[in-house]
């Protein structure tokens, strides 16, 4: 080989590796506010002036704005181009970043944060799907995708660490003021990747994205609001609509208006005009068993990150920062899992591998819920949370390639927001079933516990079953303790108490962990969607269908 085929080569090499470098920040910095803040809400809430629940209020609109724009996302990148797109989005979620660091009130951070964030985010994260497509060869996008996929789950787990670093050294601030600094550098390194074409003809469908954004809005909604409202029957302490919870209503209506959307695609396609999904896309059997596996996953993930920390940071008392570092291995895993499958098994069958690693995230949830006990300590955590980065490595390692290669490049934008979409509606929904059935069985075993002991009063114990019947927060031993002790509750009835708190939060644990584990079976099924076989050559002039 010649010095000069050399020398093209390693600069090749080069640049793909700052086109990837580059994406996957910005796939760190989109992920990175979702969990970032958490740790810092009563500080952020002090600040401001506000409240913990408008700050909560803040995040979750941050959520909100994200899942139901990312469908309209992807459009907008193949009318102006991906790169414009993500160039525009990168403006966008840093001008929010800098209005959040200054924000003076809630009002201001929602604007920063939760509007003009979420609306960046929508932007990015759709064309970097498509900018992984244009930028790399079919058999190079598992390993980029898997690294995309291993930068956002860092970001979630060093969130936490980052955030309560910041918040201990210095201010909340400095977290937002740093994401301008790093949207900056993206910003340069980006015109660096090369672009996919633009469908100059075609203009935006008003109709479709309306209907999307309340259909995708109501729906995601509803979910966030479920451990506030209940699923289905009203909780007593909050109003209803024929005693049936506002999360049901609206995640009916949601489903109701998304169907109507998908009428209006089909009516702008058979008119000849150009739709913001072609409903076709959806009889591709690739593209559906990678959009499901995508949405289980990223409920499995999520719900997984909302039972682990609060396990080690309540339960076991553990600060921000060691709450962050027993996380950490699930992300180193997950980054060795996503790089090392592609690397070393190439040819491997993307079927065979995604139900590996959903058997390795069901062996870490079942680990786990084997390992919490009532007296367990945060090294029982280490064992599973490697296992299921592995899984989820494994997935990440696929599941970019499987949708993407499912249809035209051309397509690959569109495939990013329904992507997103999926990603984002299994996130919301992981969190809140784990929320839920956590809560719930904490409530109930705890009023089991406190009736059914005898050395606590018969008077305290129907007390407190009233007083607890409308739902227990997930208090540490000290949280319980201080409240107890402010209440005037005797010592001895103080430490029943408190053990049957623990026991409770075990239990609450535990039922959070086997949904989960359930969900991972449930999601087997469908792993037969996915291809036997990698994608090979270039898919740029593939038929959707046909793929199927």
């Amino acid at each position: 080989m010649s010095d000069s085929t050399t020398s093209v080569q390693r600069a090749a090499t080069a640049a793909a590796g700052g086109v990837l470098l580059t994406l996957a920040s910005a796939q760190f910095l989109m992920t990175l506010d979702s969990s970032v803040m958490n740790v810092s809400m009563a500080t952020v809430a002090q600040d401001l002036g506000t409240t913990i629940t408008g700050i909560q209020t803040a995040i979750t609109l941050y959520t909100l704005v994200m899942a139901t724009l990312m469908i309209t996302g992807g459009k907008i990148g193949s009318l102006i181009g991906r790169r414009r797109a993500f160039a525009i989005g990168c403006v966008v979620y840093g001008t929010g970043s800098l209005v959040t660091g200054l924000a003076p009130n809630l009002a201001v951070l929602i604007l920063g944060w939760s509007f003009l964030e979420g609306v960046g985010a929508a932007l990015i994260l759709p064309a970097v799907v498509a900018l992984v497509a244009g930028n790399f060869e079919p058999p190079d996008r598992p390993r980029a995708y898997g690294l995309l996929a291993s930068a956002g789950a860092i970001a979630v787990a060093t969130g936490p660490l980052i955030g309560g670093a910041a918040t201990t050294y210095g201010s909340w601030r400095w977290v937002f003021y740093g994401e301008v600094v790093v949207v900056a550098g993206i910003l340069m390194l980006s015109r660096r990747m090369a672009d996919t074409p633009v469908e100059s003809h075609a203009r935006l469908d008003l109709v479709g994205t309306v209907l999307s954004v309340v259909g995708l809005g109501m729906f995601v909604y509803g979910v966030l609001r479920s451990s506030e409202w209940g699923w289905v029957k009203a909780r007593s302490d909050q109003a209803s609509l024929a005693g049936i919870s506002f999360t049901f209503w609206l995640m009916g209506a949601g489903l109701l208006v998304v169907w109507l959307f998908l009428l209006w695609e089909g009516r702008v396609v058979s008119r000849g005009g150009e739709p913001l999904v072609r409903p076709d896309m959806f009889r591709n059997r690739q593209l559906n068993g990678g959009l499901l596996m995508f949405f289980f996953q990223f409920l499995l993930q999520a719900g997984i990150f909302f039972v682990v920390p609060l396990y080690l940071s309540v339960d076991l008392e553990l600060s921000a920062m060691a709450t962050g570092v027993r996380v950490m291995p699930l992300s180193i895993a997950l980054l060795v899992a996503a790089l090392g499958v592609p690397k070393l098994w190439p040819k491997a069958s993307p079927r065979r591998v995604t139900r590996v690693g959903i058997l390795l995230m069901l062996a870490g949830i079942i680990a786990l819920l084997s390992g919490i006990t009532f007296d367990s300590g945060p090294a029982v955590v280490t064992i599973p949370l490697l296992l299921v980065g592995l899984g989820i490595g494994a997935l990440a390692s696929q599941l970019g390639a499987v949708t993407v290669s499912s249809v035209p490049t051309h397509q690959s934008g569109e495939v990013g927001g329904l992507q997103n979409t999926a990603t984002n509606l299994g996130a919301s929904l992981g969190t809140a079933l784990a929320g839920s059935m956590l809560l719930s069985v904490l409530t109930g075993s705890l009023i089991a516990g406190i009736r059914d002991n005898p050395q606590i009063p018969q008077s305290v114990a129907q007390q407190a079953s009233v007083q607890l019947a409308a739902g227990v927060p997930f208090l540490s031993d000290s949280q319980a303790k201080a409240a107890l002790d402010k209440a005037g509750v005797p010592a001895d009835v103080t430490t029943q108490v408190l053990d049957a708190n623990a026991k409770a939060r075990t239990d609450g644990l535990d039922a959070a962990l086997a949904v989960l584990a359930m969900i991972a079976v449930i999601s087997l099924l469908f792993s037969g969607r996915i291809p036997e076989h990698q994608p090979v050559g270039d898919e740029s002039d593939a038929d959707p269908l046909a793929v199927a």
